[in-house]
């Protein structure tokens, strides 16, 4: 698998010879740049603007709008960005809710899309022409619930949003409580993304008592409930997702975030990884480069889900050109059995291995457990 690196590179080659027959590859994204999840979208959508200007040796053109982390605008982008623009490949989008949407659409076109966040059971399920870079979270929870029960927690009180990503976590956590019958979800309550308080869910949820709590937000409103519970003095472990894995979240929540728990990608913390591990050179080069352009310490999670899309996307061109021409329902179709069949493809959440009964195609390579020290992630060992 090549590094990003050699992408550049191999991207920077290419651009000096001529494009005689080159067949221009056209990919729609769709992220919450605005919005509660902007936060999150912003970083979606940086990674863009550091990758090759080629995919699977062909070039590439992204057109790239903002959904506002609303559904309906989401949907509405999609089908602006497959009637209108024509384009081979979605990208999209960078929330639950939003990605969702845009799967309803990917399917009545027949258009792959690759999504960058989770999305709903049914969507991934169902849907033979969505795929997504983001771990379930039923992987990334099960390292939360182990954690919890190798710390003698029994019991646990769940806060989280009132949409399809809350749903999510907490089913997946559900999922991994069911396994082992001594631990119990004694407390669940939600907040929406653009509440300021939650004062009534903790004191609901204290009043269980849990021995930890898990926070089924994302991006910097998913730090509202962890300051409210140690304003309201509780003591407990509080546990998030993968969601919450990035600067902003950091700097909203401080000091009041200490000690606190998260799975995520193995990017995150990569320094941390055995030189052993395939993920790391990936995931060391890839924050050179975002580095490289936005600055000391700004890499996050999910502008590596970009990324991670486009090296998916990158190896799944190069097959389908061999059997259609971009711009054809024919290359789409060609595309899209193309993704379905990546195999070992290392990137920087994990390594992808995908097949018809599984579009999101990694293992228990994807998570990492990370706990709060000083204001930055550090690997629980």
């Amino acid at each position: 698998m090549k590094s990003f690196t050699t992408s550049l590179l191999a991207a920077a080659v290419l651009a000096t010879l001529p494009a005689v027959g080159a067949a221009e590859v056209r990919v729609g994204v769709s992220v919450g740049a605005t919005g509660p999840g902007a936060s999150l979208g912003i970083p979606y959508r940086n990674a863009f603007e550091i990758l090759p200007d080629t995919l699977g040796g062909e070039p590439v053109r992204y057109f790239i709008l903002d959904d506002g982390t609303d559904p309906t605008n989401a949907a509405r982008n999609a089908r602006r960005l497959v009637e209108e623009d024509k384009v081979d490949l979605l990208l999209a989008s960078t929330s639950t809710p939003t990605s969702t949407a845009i799967s309803e659409v990917a399917q009545q076109f027949k258009v792959p899309q690759i999504s960058l966040s989770p999305v709903t059971a049914d969507a991934i399920q169902n849907n033979p022409w969505v795929f997504s870079v983001a771990q379930p979270v039923s992987v990334m929870m099960g390292a939360v619930v182990d954690h919890i029960k190798s710390n003698g927690g029994s019991t646990i009180g769940f806060i989280g949003f009132s949409d399809s990503w809350g749903d999510l976590v907490l089913n997946g956590t559900r999922a991994n409580v069911d396994e082992d019958n001594t631990m119990e979800i004694v407390a669940e309550e939600r907040y929406g993304r653009n509440d300021t308080s939650v004062s009534g869910q903790v004191l609901k949820v204290m009043s269980a008592r849990p021995d930890a709590v898990v926070v089924g937000g994302s991006g910097t409103p998913g730090a509202l409930p962890h300051v409210s519970l140690r304003d309201r003095g509780y003591e407990g472990p509080i546990y998030h997702n993968h969601g919450v894995i990035n600067p902003d979240f950091l700097r909203v929540g401080g000091k009041a975030l200490e000690g606190g728990y998260a799975p995520t990608g193995p990017v995150m913390v990569a320094e941390q990884l055995p030189d052993d591990n395939p993920i790391k050179e990936v995931s060391l080069a890839f924050k050179k480069a975002y580095e490289d352009k936005f600055g000391e310490n700004t890499l996050n999670a999910f502008s590596a889900y970009s990324y991670d899309a486009y090296l998916i996307s990158d190896a799944a061109v190069a097959k389908a050109k061999e059997k259609a021409e971009p711009g054809t329902a024919e290359f789409r179709e060609a595309l899209r059995d193309a993704i379905e069949s990546t195999e070992e493809l290392v990137g920087t959440h994990g390594v992808y291995n995908i097949t018809p009964d599984d579009h999101i195609g990694v293992d228990q390579r994807a998570a990492v457990l990370v706990t709060i020290e000083n204001g930055d992630w550090q690997v629980v060992p």
